[in-house]
């Protein structure tokens, strides 16, 4: 599923254009570090009900009870200091549905993104969370007169709990993983969509997650449930200024798409280099559905992503297609879980990573066919891409599959950009930066065709914006 609609300028994902913060005074503050204080804080600032606040701390029970992931990248998580974090903060107003209500700084920071621009041009909704809460969230009439909902996560759970309840926390359990409990825990903001039965959402709805402080952990929840025989198209976009001291983030998303259903989730994160980006994203998927994740990782100094798809109902397809550029002291630890749970579902994992300078990127995925089930597919592609001799690949594709009957195929493949290929071009009047650009372009080139046609553009301009960075 894609959209026609013209969306160039959707996400702008320049690493300069996020690379600016405004001092802005919270009204609410939860504080350094992590405890049953932090939960009841956030708890009695968002005023909750009391299941919330038992889910929160069992969660944060979990949290401190996992040890950190050692067959991960655990050297660069033992920079994460949990006692100094700060987990909430907020302006303690509800978000705002007019334009002009959004607080000045607020409203300067999303201008300066496009975010109003963006909306006026092509979204049906939009939401713009700062730090921890929606600072804006509005939808367009035409969509909501056909009865599609989205809200913020907490007006999700206080307007809607007859949906939102059915399927909070249940694609994702709290102790899926440690970072998943930390999110149960502390969770605020995030998008709440429900589209109803045969409702074909013609334009993308779009969030914008913006971290604007030292030191913060941003935590927002997003659930998506689409109906039976809807369709639908979400974007998100990410970015936080640089500053030297880490900064935290870790979403959980959860998708549902219901019998027939389709869900195309596209994320461009553009986060800075200090940013751990920690997230659990995963979608279940009934008769005949369609989940597709399409994932763009730049930026960060870590990440760990693994977009996933648990196919239960019979004719069920799961997709993750996804980029991943690391530079200089940056980590893309990125991949794809396929769970085929009926028969004759299909599954399709598309990954290509570049590592640039000293940069690594890794792949790890898993894909996973019982026994007892008959028809099913899998298709696997990992390809990597060093930029030099310094930078770094690694590929751990875990599949298993048991019994006869079904189809499955894996390729991979490393290459490297030769100095005969950039003194080739550089004979031909390109400089080293263009000649490496042209070089990346080209083995990126067939996977970007996969993307919206919105976004080749915009992932050129930052190819080139990483190759001029990684000479001189």
């Amino acid at each position: 599923m894609s959209t026609a609609t013209d969306t160039s300028a959707a996400i702008d994902i320049d690493r300069d254009t996020g690379d600016f913060h405004y001092d802005v005074k919270y009204k609410l503050d939860a504080g350094r570090g992590l405890n049953e204080a932090t939960v009841d804080y956030i708890s009695d600032a968002k005023g909750e009900e009391d299941w919330i606040r038992a889910f929160r701390k069992r969660a944060l029970k979990v949290f401190e009870s996992k040890p950190m992931p050692t067959h991960w990248a655990s050297d660069d998580l033992k920079a994460i200091d949990f006692d100094e974090i700060r987990y909430y903060l907020a302006s303690g107003q509800a978000p705002a549905r007019s334009w002009d209500d959004v607080p000045d700084e607020m409203k300067e920071t999303f201008e300066r993104l496009g975010i109003p621009e963006q909306e006026r041009k092509f979204l049906a909704g939009v939401e713009a969370q700062f730090d921890s809460e929606a600072a804006y969230s509005n939808v367009k009439a035409a969509v909501s007169e056909q009865g599609v909902i989205f809200v913020n996560s907490s007006e999700g759970l206080a307007e809607h709990p007859e949906i939102f309840r059915k399927w909070f926390g249940k694609v994702i359990p709290t102790g899926d993983n440690k970072f998943s409990a930390l999110n149960s825990a502390v969770f605020s903001g995030g998008s709440f969509i429900y589209v109803p039965p045969g409702v074909k959402v013609k334009h993308p709805l779009q969030a914008y997650f913006r971290i604007n402080t030292e030191q913060f952990g941003q935590f927002e929840r997003t659930l998506i449930i689409v109906d039976e025989g809807a369709e639908l198209t979400y974007m998100e976009g990410c970015t936080a200024p640089k500053f030297e001291t880490a900064t935290l983030h870790s979403a959980v998303v959860e998708l549902v798409a219901m019998k027939g259903a389709k869900i195309q989730y596209i994320t461009v994160q553009n986060w800075s280099a200090n940013v751990f980006n920690l997230v659990t994203k995963r979608g279940l998927a009934h008769e005949d559905a369609e989940i597709r994740w399409i994932d763009c990782n730049i930026g960060s100094r870590l990440t760990m992503k693994y977009p996933g798809v648990v196919m239960k109902g019979r004719g069920a397809r799961g997709e993750v297609i996804s980029i991943a550029l690391a530079n200089d002291g940056q980590h893309q630890d990125t991949g794809a879980k396929m769970i085929h749970a009926a028969d004759y579902t299909t599954s399709n994992v598309v990954s290509k990573s570049i590592s640039v300078g000293k940069g690594r990127s890794t792949y790890r995925g898993q894909v996973h066919i019982p026994k007892h089930l008959k028809g099913c597919k899998n298709n696997t592609e990992c390809d990597a891409l060093l930029i030099n001799s310094s930078s770094q690949t690694d590929t751990y594709p875990a599949i298993t599959v048991r019994g006869n009957q079904h189809a499955t195929q894996h390729e991979a493949s490393v290459s490297q950009v030769s100095e005969e290929q950039i003194f080739y071009m550089r004979q031909r009047g390109l400089s080293e930066a263009e000649a490496m650009s042209l070089s990346v372009n080209g083995f990126v080139n067939d996977l970007v065709r996969e993307f919206p046609m919105e976004y080749s553009v915009e992932l050129k301009r930052l190819i080139d914006l990483e190759m001029e960075d990684s000479v001189g």
